[in-house]
């Protein structure tokens, strides 16, 4: 389990200054020091349809849905699932028994447009009933909340069953759980973790009108919810799992069965640091009547929008995609943890691979569970756009707070808390928050000891292995390459002359001339270093995705990792993300290379979908489903087996080059918009034309099976959105674009 540096729940911390998964898979053997019992536990598929939390910080859990279900729950912090979903079961108690997720259709949408409230609508497919379902977290405490609505639609009586799977701490394979009250009214079905290193995790789940029949046992051939399926009763009533495993807790919603007055039920999902609080908080919350409880979730949500630029928080051009600019800026500010201020995860879902709980990959879950100092970037510049200042400095401070001691590096990701999980070095990730800094007025003498040690960082780096200085990175911004990037070398100037301009203001002017002789030396060797004259993909000049060894008119060949090519020549790689040089203001937009460029990546990258233009990443990626729509795993290089798709930020860089360029931008917003699910979350990507596209699980131009949200994504539209407002990038600064690009 992941330590932690608060215990849960504690007061809001200050301000500091970023798979096609089986409900029953193998069993994984144990640990020899902790004898897990039952199947193994995985997290759902990443393809969530919602994504919310109460605005306030008392209230620190966060919900997600996926196939008409509650999927993964967080708490304490948004670097930690605890459950892994919270699901209704429809049975006649003789004849079927329905689940949500795999025997009935779905339907989620945002009932109120400025709130992060959830309805789900799950309907039986022989029209027998109805479950309508509305989601919510309690303002005031630790508690989910779930009023439920089943309707018979053919007057027969059917009852309503509850199964919640515990994945307390962020992992479900060292849970006890039990029943506790002796009547339906005060009837819980406990949880608590019993590998918690600090702390600890626990739930409490109540219903209102009560709890009948419970069930807690591990999951496999005699849990509750098999046993209930099997024939439609539940036999067998463990009152408690007291050795840990895979915990799955059923229970019975007595008092309902569709018809009349028995409609209507409440859940309430209470957490604590024991069961004592997390029964403390169910209660309490309980007692509180939903429609108060929502009515205060709305309202928190409202207010919040209303502090925003604009009218209500929305820039005119966004005017024809007001719903889905809305859901992205309400993401963005669900997607900051509440006891760490300014970190911002990647995105509440764990997809494919990343949800399997391999061992030294995803166990516990990350990657998306954490912040990127890259990706904070993006969020930090979004939220500034859009007019919380406030939290775009937090993201300013969190950086710097977790700023690797002494060499000024950040963390390539890490947990909330800023306990560094991956160890590899990526140079812009180290050179953007300089950036942010200055956008963000962060340039004061606390900020400067910040700065500077990034900037010396930056400025003294070789790299280890190859002896090789900046601009040369460990890694690019897709993490899976070394060398000399078009992208890395954009953040790196721009950190630069960032760096330099706050050391003047801080009276260092000596360290201010360094850092602009670097930026300039670095901008005028960019071409050089990265721009292929004798390539294969056209008869002019144009920006490879990168230079491996700082040659690009040579023929160096590479493996593209992700089961790609395992040998392929340099020139015939090309990637947009080079259009940060003219967001950045590093080079003007009309630059004759970048022209030449854009007609090689429209041609190779390039997808037409019925929802506007998409592009892949890179030439032969291939972090993405299968061609038969199975998930991305681990494959060897050469395997082809994986395809990375189309990702819906790439059309906002797009739409904000255009727009630097002079051009309309409003076309590249509504395809990102149009990329939006039913919940109005945005995809990492959507299905770009090759199999299984087209099929019906797989619409072109809509999202995939990758993280959902990808708050990059909904980042990538507010950010556009503003910038079509302004005329220019949001994020370009004066003090860089009037040295290189005007």
């Amino acid at each position: 389990m992941l330590a932690r540096l608060l215990p849960f729940p504690v007061a809001a911390a200050v301000a500091l200054g970023a798979l096609a998964v089986p409900v029953a898979s193998p069993a994984a053997p144990p640990p020899p020091d902790r004898p897990a019992r039952g199947e193994k536990s995985t997290w759902t598929e990443a393809d969530k349809a919602g994504f919310g939390t109460a605005r306030t910080r008392r209230s620190r859990v966060w919900f997600t849905l996926q196939r008409g279900r509650v999927s993964e729950v967080f708490a304490p912090d948004l670097s930690t699932p605890s459950v892994r979903n919270l699901e209704l079961v429809v049975t006649d108690g003789r004849t079927f028994t329905d689940r949500e997720s795999t025997d009935m259709t779905h339907a989620t949408s945002r009932p109120d447009e400025l709130s992060l409230r959830f309805r789900q609508v799950n309907t039986d497919e022989d029209g027998r009933y109805r479950l309508v379902k509305d989601v919510v977290t309690d303002p005031r405490r630790d508690a989910l909340r779930v009023r439920v609505r089943l309707e018979s639609l053919d007057g027969a009586a059917y009852q309503l069953w509850v199964v919640h799977d515990p994945a307390l701490d962020n992992g479900g394979m060292d849970d006890r759980g039990r029943t506790v009250g002796g009547d339906r009214r005060g009837r819980a079905l406990v949880a608590h973790d019993a590998g918690a290193e600090r702390g600890g995790v626990a739930t409490a789940l109540v219903a209102r009108p009560g709890l009948g029949p419970t069930s807690n046992a591990v999951a496999g051939p005699r849990d509750g919810w098999r046993d209930l399926r099997a024939d439609h009763r539940l036999d067998r009533r463990p009152v408690a799992l007291r050795r840990a495993g895979n915990l799955v807790q059923v229970g019975r919603v007595a008092g309902v069965d569709g018809r009349g007055e028995r409609q209507r039920a409440v859940l309430t999902l209470g957490f604590g640091t024991d069961e004592a609080d997390a029964r403390r908080a169910a209660r309490t919350s309980r007692r509180e009547a939903w429609a108060a409880t929502a009515e205060r979730y709305d309202r928190q949500w409202h207010r919040y929008l209303a502090g925003l630029r604009g009218p209500g928080g929305v820039p005119a051009a966004a005017e024809t995609v007001r719903r889905t600019y809305l859901s992205s800026a309400l993401v963005l500010a669900a997607a900051e943890d509440k006891a760490h201020p300014g970190a911002i995860i990647a995105s509440p879902s764990a997809p494919w691979v990343w949800g399997d709980e391999v061992p030294d990959l995803s166990s516990p879950s990350g990657a998306y569970h954490l912040v990127w100092a890259r990706d904070a970037y993006e969020f930090g510049t979004a939220l500034w756009a859009m007019g919380d200042r406030r939290a775009a400095r937090r993201v300013v401070d969190w950086l710097f707070e977790v700023q690797q001691r002494p060499d000024g590096s950040f963390p390539q990701n890490s947990t909330v808390d800023g306990e560094p999980v991956w160890d590899e070095l990526q140079l812009d990730e180290v050179a953007l928050p300089i950036v942010l800094a200055r956008l963000t007025g962060r340039t004061g003498p606390r900020a400067w000891a910040g700065v500077r040690r990034a900037a010396d960082f930056v400025a003294g780096f070789r790299d280890p292995e190859t002896g090789r200085r900046a601009p040369y990175s460990p890694q690019e911004r897709w993490e899976n390459q070394a060398g000399y990037s078009p992208n890395t070398i954009a953040g790196l100037v721009a950190g630069m002359v960032a760096a330099a301009d706050i050391a003047r203001q801080n009276g260092a002017r000596a360290d201010a001339r360094r850092y602009l002789r670097l930026a300039d030396a670095w901008q005028a060797r960019l071409k050089r270093l990265t721009v292929t004259r004798n390539g294969p993909l056209a008869d002019t000049a144009y920006f490879l995705r990168l230079s491996k060894d700082g040659h690009p008119s040579r023929g160096t060949r590479y493996a593209i990792g992700d089961g790609g090519p395992a040998a392929v020549d340099q020139r015939r790689v090309v990637d947009p993300s080079f259009l940060t040089l003219t967001r950045l203001g590093v080079l003007p937009a009309d630059d004759p290379v970048v022209a030449s460029t854009l007609r090689v990546v429209d041609r190779e990258l390039r997808v037409e979908t019925p929802n506007g233009p998409f592009w892949r990443r890179f030439s032969f990626d291939g972090y993405g489903e299968t061609r038969s729509g199975g998930q991305w795993r681990i494959t060897e290089d050469g395997s082809r087996e994986t395809l990375g798709r189309a990702w819906p930020l790439l059309t906002g860089e797009r739409g904000e080059h255009e727009v630097a360029a002079g051009r309309d931008g409003t076309a590249y917003l509504a395809t990102i918009a149009a990329a939006a699910g039913a919940g109005d979350v945005i995809s990492e990507q959507v299905w770009d034309g090759r199999a299984p596209t087209g099929r019906p699980c797989c619409p072109a131009g809509e999202g995939t099976r990758a993280a959902t949200p990808l708050v990059w994504s909904h980042a990538a539209l507010v950010r556009l959105a503003w910038t079509i407002q302004q005329g220019r990038p949001v994020d370009q600064q004066e003090v860089v674009a009037r040295r290189y690009a005007r």
